[in-house]
Order: C-alpha cells, then sequence, then structure tokens
C-alpha cells in the first residue's frame, strides 16, 4: 500500500481540498484525514478573472495576463494546505509517497482537444519536498477523449466495497455534476449530466453577494419555474449519449428573465436535479441506488429535488455510508495518483470516450 495526499480545486472556486488514503491503485486499504483551505476573496477573485480570460486560450501551456498570477495563487494555495495538513496531523512529509495535483481547471473544450488545468506541479514538489503527480486530463484529451469525469475508478473501488446489488450511480455535484454507473466488476459507465452548483453559485453571488445557497435554504423559499428548467433540458447535449462532459460556463448563457432572488435558486436547483436524472434513459439499466457526493450532498433542497425525480430508486448523501462527500474528489486524486505510479489505467473509452484505456499523469520529483 502507498500513503497518497490528493489535492483538489473544483470548478466552484471555494478552496483546496485534501485528503489522505493508503491504497495499492486498486482498492481503499485505509481513509486517513482530510482537510481544506478556502480561498480568499481576493484569490477567488483573480481565479474567475483567470476564467473569464482562459477563454482566448488556444496553447495549454500559455499564461497570458492573469493567467501567470493565478497559477502562483494556485500553487501557492496548494502549498499552504499541505504545510498545514501535515503540521494539524502529525504527518511526517518522508511517510507520504506521493501526492496527486490536480490543479484549478480554468479551460475545458474537449472537441478542440485542449484542456488547461492550472498550477505548477514542479513548484509545488519543491515547496513540499514531496512528488507530485499532475496534469492528469491532458493525456486523455490529447488521445480524443472528453478528459472528464475522471474520479469513476475511485467510485467503483469505493462501490464494490460495499457489497450491495446494482447497478449503482455515484452521482457527484460541484461546479459541474458528473455520474459514475456501476454494474458488477465489469460495466463502468460516466459522464457529465450538465450543471452542478455553478449556475446557483453565480447566481447567489450576483443577486446577494452570497458564494452559494447553504444547503439549499433560499431555494426551499423559491418557486420552480418548470417551463424554464424544460426549455434548458432541451439543449443537444441532454439527449446526447455518454460518455460526454462540459465546461463550467457552457450554460451560463441561459437568461433567467426577472427573477427574484428565490425563484432563481429554486429553479437553477431544479434544472440541475432535473438534468441529472436525465441521463437515466440513456443507461443500460434503470439505477437501483444513487450515492450523492460533492458540494451538492450538502444541499437539502437538491437532495429532496433528486428524490423526487429518480423516485423508486433510493438517493443518499455520501455521509451516510461513512464516505467523505467534502474529501472525495481528493481521495480520488491521491488515489490516481498511485494508479498513475504503477502504469494503471485512469480512464476508459465508456468513462471518457477515449479510444483506449488510458494511462496518465506527470510525475515530478521532490529535487
Amino acid at each position: 500500500m502507498l500513503t497518497t495526499i490528493g489535492l483538489m480545486s473544483g470548478t466552484s472556486l471555494d478552496g483546496v481540498d485534501i485528503a489522505l488514503i493508503e491504497t495499492d491503485g486498486h482498492r481503499v486499504g485505509a481513509f486517513g484525514p482530510s482537510g481544506y483551505r478556502a480561498y480568499s476573496d481576493a484569490e477567488r477573485a483573480v481565479l474567475r478573472q483567470a476564467l473569464a480570460e482562459a477563454v482566448q486560450l488556444s496553447d495549454r501551456h500559455a499564461r497570458p495576463g492573469i493567467l501567470a498570477e493565478a497559477e502562483q495563487v494556485v500553487t501557492a494555495a496548494h502549498a499552504e494546505a499541505m504545510a498545514g495538513f501535515l503540521a494539524d496531523n502529525g504527518i511526517a512529509r518522508e511517510n507520504v509517497d506521493i501526492v496527486g495535483f490536480h490543479g484549478q481547471t480554468v479551460l475545458h473544450r474537449p472537441a478542440e482537444r485542449l484542456t488547461v488545468q492550472i498550477g505548477d506541479g514542479a513548484a509545488l514538489a519543491r515547496a513540499i519536498h514531496i512528488p507530485v503527480m499532475h496534469d492528469f486530463r491532458a493525456a486523455d484529451v490529447a488521445a480524443g477523449g472528453q478528459g472528464a469525469p475522471f474520479v469513476p475508478v475511485y467510485h467503483r473501488a469505493l462501490a464494490q466495497a460495499l457489497g450491495r446489488e446494482g447497478p449503482i450511480v455515484v452521482v457527484n455535484i460541484g461546479g459541474v455534476s458528473n455520474i459514475t454507473y456501476i454494474d458488477g466488476d465489469d460495466l463502468l459507465i460516466a459522464c457529465d449530466t450538465g450543471p452542478g452548483n455553478a449556475l446557483i453559485d453565480d447566481f447567489m453571488l450576483r443577486t446577494s453577494g452570497q458564494p452559494f445557497d447553504g444547503e439549499g435554504k433560499l431555494a426551499a423559499q423559491g418557486q420552480v419555474d418548470d417551463a424554464w428548467v424544460a426549455r434548458g433540458l432541451q439543449l443537444p447535449f441532454f439527449s446526447a449519449p455518454p460518455p460526454k462532459s462540459l465546461d463550467r460556463n457552457d450554460f451560463a448563457a441561459l437568461p433567467l428573465s426577472n427573477m427574484i432572488p428565490a425563484d432563481g435558486a429554486a429553479t437553477l436547483t431544479a434544472f440541475t436535479a432535473a438534468a441529472i436524472a436525465s441521463i437515466v434513459p440513456l443507461l443500460p439499466r434503470p439505477p437501483a441506488s444513487w450515492i450523492v457526493t460533492g458540494g451538492g450532498a450538502r444541499n437539502l433542497t437538491m437532495l429532496r429535488m433528486l428524490r423526487e425525480k429518480l423516485a423508486p430508486a433510493t438517493v443518499e448523501a455520501a455521509g451516510a455510508l461513512g464516505w467523505s462527500a467534502d474529501a472525495m474528489e481528493a481521495q480520488a486524486f491521491g488515489f490516481l495518483a498511485a494508479r498513475g505510479l504503477k502504469g494503471l489505467p485512469l480512464s476508459y473509452p465508456a468513462t471518457t470516450g477515449v479510444p483506449i484505456p488510458m494511462r496518465g499523469g506527470v510525475l515530478v520529483s521532490a529535487a
């Protein structure tokens, strides 16, 4: 077993998740501690500007303008998160075999074979004095894959340990929502399903100055515009079969007219839930159970809407199974780092659309 630490900064731009696991790249031997380092308002502002400017990129290695500053911000925040995590948990650097560093996605256009995650893996390795594996998505996208979602192999390891009848779907609701469909040992399908928290978070910031709708409380007070949701679901993405992926901002242009904040939050939450449910007819068999992870697992209104849309299947938050909704993706990139070290595939034809099972990740030493 390897001792790995995974680092994840998602499209919600909230901060850095960090988690330790012991794994051989096939199964999880033990869960270790997890932690979180929030981005400051100033850091988040730089990242939002970088997202806006990244739309002009055609070279995944270029860092013009604010992107160079944003990359330094991301790298420094992850180094600080690592230092605090090791100190808080009494972990010696020499006892960590590998760190999986996802970086911050600022552009994802797989149709153009282009995906950009900022964050300097070599600089991070020098700062923390531990080997780092980074740039996980590039090989998949370069080979014609969607480059996302990348957590299915970890979801499979967790789901198989439950010993329950399938099919099981793990749905991660971050900035974008994605699913992993698991049926037995061999059938693994994954794709993005549409918006996650990004539309809600952006709407909350515009209308109330708040970064998100805590527990879905505002959405619970509003009325859903069902016609608006139905129109949104007519977009071609939702009828396309998996694998498929999208960028955080792909639905940002959908207008909400003049809805009051509560109705807007309710409608966008319903849109996310309906988008997730829209994948069911495209799967081989209707899932028997759904396990919700990511930030959406804390949104009680989202969970209620999902139960309504997905009945008679069960819908439960990952925490009810002893899984960490907050640390899931960070754990996954620790798991992927172990697989990368061992030369095992990170993605498959039915998860990202890549032609063959693909290895990935770039290893940099601590020297």
